[in-house]
C-alpha cells in the first residue's frame, strides 16, 4: 500500500498492529511542537494527533496529507477550515472515552460533594477539624444539570440516575426529548441549569457558540450550595471571571479537569484556592479508554485512504470529505 502515518506520540498496540497488518509505515515523530510537525509531516499521507495542534502552517508544510484523526472525542486543535483549504479529511474518536471520561465526571462530583481538596490540605495537621469541621453533603437526590448530552453526557446522566438517584436536567439545543436517556428532564432554558442544579456538569465541544459561555453571570445564577464540574474543554469558562467568583467563595466549589492553558503555568492563581480541585485532564487518561481510541484512529486512517465510508468524520466536514477527499 505504501501510506506513511505519522505518530508525533506513539499509540497503543492494538491500533499500530491494525495499520500495519494493513501494509501502513507507521513514522515516529520527533517531537510534539508545530515546528516537528512541520517538519515530520512532509511525504505523509495521514497524522494520528493527541496533544499536537494542527494548525494552517502544519498544513500548509504537508506536501501528501490525506488523513487527519484526533486521538479522542475533541477536535479544537485542528484548524478546520486550513483542512478543507488542503483537501484533508479529519476523524476523531468520538465515543472511544466516553465511558472514561464520564466516570472522571463523577469522581469529581464526588470529591467536590465531600470537600476533599480542603479535607486532605487539614487532616494531617487536626485530623478531627477536618473530619468534623468542614461541610459535606450527600450526591442521593440533588439535581445535575448537564450542558450538552452527548456521548458523554448520556453516561453521566445514566450514571447520576441509576446510581445516585439524582434527578437531572439538561439543555442541549441538538437534542430532542426522545434522544436523550429516559429519565432526563431537557430543557430549552440554559439559565435554568445553573439556577436550579446542585451540580452543573460541562459535556459539549470548545466551538464559537461556547467558548467562554460560563462567567460571572452565569455563577451569578447558581446557587451558593452548588458545584461547577467541567471535564470538556478548558475554552467553555471564563478563567479570570471564575477566579474572582471562586475566590469570593460565590460557589460551593468547583473541579476543572481542563484548563485555558495546559499544562497550566505554576502562577496561574486558580491551582491554589481550597475550593477548586484542578486535574491533569486525565479524564480519557485510562488504558481502556486509550486503547479504544488508538484502535478507531487506526479504523479512520484505514476507512479514509482506503476510500471507505468514514465512520467517525468531524461532524462539520461529513459532507465535504465525502465529496473532495481523493487518495
Amino acid at each position: 500500500m505504501g501510506y506513511k502515518i505519522l505518530l508525533p506520540q506513539e499509540i497503543m498496540e492494538e491500533g499500530r498492529e491494525y495499520l500495519e497488518s494493513r501494509g501502513y509505515e507507521l513514522i515516529k515523530g520527533s517531537g510534539l511542537e508545530e515546528e516537528d510537525i512541520i517538519r515530520d509531516i512532509k511525504g505523509c499521507d495521514g497524522i494520528i494527533v493527541r496533544l499536537s495542534k494542527m494548525s494552517r502552517k502544519v498544513f500548509e508544510a504537508a506536501d501528501k496529507l490525506k488523513v487527519v484523526v484526533r486521538h479522542g472525542a475533541g477536535y479544537d486543535t485542528v484548524d478546520l477550515q486550513a483542512a478543507r483549504d488542503h483537501n484533508v479529511m479529519v476523524c476523531y474518536a468520538p465515543v472511544a472515552n466516553s465511558m472514561s471520561v464520564a466516570e472522571a465526571a463523577m469522581m469529581y462530583m464526588l470529591n467536590c460533594s465531600r470537600n476533599f481538596k480542603k479535607t486532605q490540605k487539614h487532616f494531617i495537621d487536626d485530623f478531627y477539624y477536618a473530619k468534623l469541621k468542614l461541610p459535606r453533603v450527600e450526591m442521593d437526590g440533588k439535581t445535575l444539570g448537564l450542558i450538552g448530552v452527548g456521548n458523554i453526557g448520556s453516561r453521566v446522566a445514566k450514571k447520576a440516575l441509576h446510581g445516585f438517584n439524582m434527578k437531572v436536567i439538561a439543555y442541549d439545543p441538538y437534542k430532542t426529548q426522545a434522544e436523550v436517556p429516559e429519565g432526563v428532564q431537557l430543557i430549552d432554558d440554559f439559565d435554568q441549569i445553573f439556577k436550579e442544579s446542585d451540580f452543573v456538569s460541562l459535556h459539549c465541544p470548545a466551538n464559537e457558540e461556547t467558548t467562554g459561555f460560563v462567567g460571572t453571570r452565569e455563577l451569578e445564577l447558581m446557587k451558593p450550595t452548588a458545584y461547577l464540574i467541567n471535564t470538556a474543554r478548558g475554552k467553555l469558562i471564563k478563567e479570570d471571571e471564575f477566579y474572582e467568583a471562586m475566590k469570593n467563595e460565590r460557589i460551593a466549589g468547583a473541579a476543572l479537569d481542563v484548563m485555558m492553558e495546559e499544562p497550566p503555568k505554576a502562577d496561574n492563581p486558580l491551582l491554589y484556592l481550597d475550593n477548586v480541585t484542578i486535574g491533569p485532564h486525565l479524564g480519557a487518561a485510562t488504558i481502556e479508554a486509550t486503547d479504544r481510541a488508538s484502535l478507531h484512529c487506526a479504523i479512520g486512517v484505514d476507512e479514509v485512504l482506503s476510500g471507505k465510508e468514514v465512520t467517525w468524520p468531524i461532524p462539520e466536514m461529513k459532507d465535504f470529505c465525502k465529496k473532495k477527499v481523493t487518495v
